[in-house]
């Protein structure tokens, strides 16, 4: 991995923004002594960050920093000066993974498969570590390269946790839609939290929609606690048992009997034969997910804003001064 001695910024020469945040700024840059690599600057405004906000930055980067996998967004630097933090990350220059699945023209079980099999292999790490990413959804899954499908990171670290002793979180973080029951019951939880995201995620990769789906925040919570969801004989009649199976072990209510990413990565369906999977076309799946997909990136600005004053409403504060 990268490392750079030097904590000062004039060693990066910023060009054009990638994005804007509420406290920060992602911008592309590099190295002067390297100019063909091309990086992501998060510049955060320390003066609008909490207490609170500070900590968690410095959790993520803690974390990040020990952290070396394939599949696992790179930090190469860190420092700061009077205004600013300043996080020198990966640049991931493929976009959303689900944005990439959805251009394609044909898709099958394995390609499901084997994007699971990377996710599972990268959470299996992050618990090894004893660490809780606490906020899987797509858009932190992303690709390294506009032309390989296959090197998915997971990125956005910002509601990790280290996980000192079994059940020793608190904080009700993560989004609507991919938290886990336990979590919204403000009941004490551990590393099982992120399978249930895992679970929900290989629902859509699979059936091309998510398994709970509710206008209302109060329905949507109830259908979760309650793990009322279903597959439906129309995109899920050809599907293989084993999927539906592995996804009922990470949907469990209950986190005891919830499958870990150890042991999904044995799961049968995980380990199945490539040619067989190849041949379970998911063809009327994928365009149902090419809705879903445009639904979820043209209200992803307005549903963040609503989903944060309703889950305040309902006393759920979605942030990291708990744990």
């Amino acid at each position: 991995m990268l490392l750079f001695a030097i904590f000062n910024p004039k060693i990066y020469m910023s060009r054009r923004k990638l994005g804007q945040g509420a406290f920060s700024t992602v911008r592309e840059a590099k190295h002067k002594n390297d100019p063909f690599q091309t990086y992501a600057v998060k510049c955060v405004e320390r003066s609008k960050l909490s207490k609170e906000d500070e900590e968690a930055l410095v959790d993520e980067v803690g974390i990040l920093r020990e952290f070396d996998h394939k599949a696992i967004i790179c930090l190469y630097d860190f420092f700061k000066d009077s205004k600013m933090y300043y996080l020198v990350m990966e640049q991931m220059l493929g976009g959303e993974l689900f944005d990439r699945i959805v251009a394609k023209s044909y898709y099958n079980e394995k390609e499901a498969r084997d994007v699971c099999k990377i996710l599972l292999e990268a959470i299996c790490y992050c618990h090894k570590n004893n660490v809780a990413h606490r906020d899987l959804k797509p858009e932190n899954l992303l690709l390294v390269s506009p032309t390989d499908d296959y090197k998915v990171k997971i990125a956005d670290f910002g509601f990790a946790k280290r996980v000192r002793r079994p059940n020793s979180l608190i904080t009700q973080c993560g989004t609507p839609g991919y938290v886990a029951p336990e979590i919204l019951e403000g009941r004490r939880y551990d590393t099982k939290a992120d399978m249930w995201s895992v679970g929900v995620i290989l629902y859509i990769l699979l059936g091309g929609y998510p398994p709970f789906i509710e206008n209302n925040q109060r329905m949507l919570f109830r259908k979760i606690r309650k793990g009322q969801y279903e597959f439906h004989e129309e995109y899920w009649g050809s599907v293989s048992q084993g999927a539906k199976t592995l996804i009922a072990s990470l949907l469990n209510i209950d986190p005891v009997a919830r499958l870990s990413a150890d042991k999904a990565l044995r799961n049968k369906w995980i380990t199945s034969d490539a040619k067989t999977l190849e041949g379970k076309d998911l063809g009327t799946n994928l365009e149902e997910f090419r809705r879903t997909n445009a639904k979820r990136k043209f209200k992803a600005a307005v549903k963040s804003v609503i989903a944060v004053n309703k889950l305040h409403s309902l006393g759920l504060h979605f942030q990291q001064n708990l744990d």
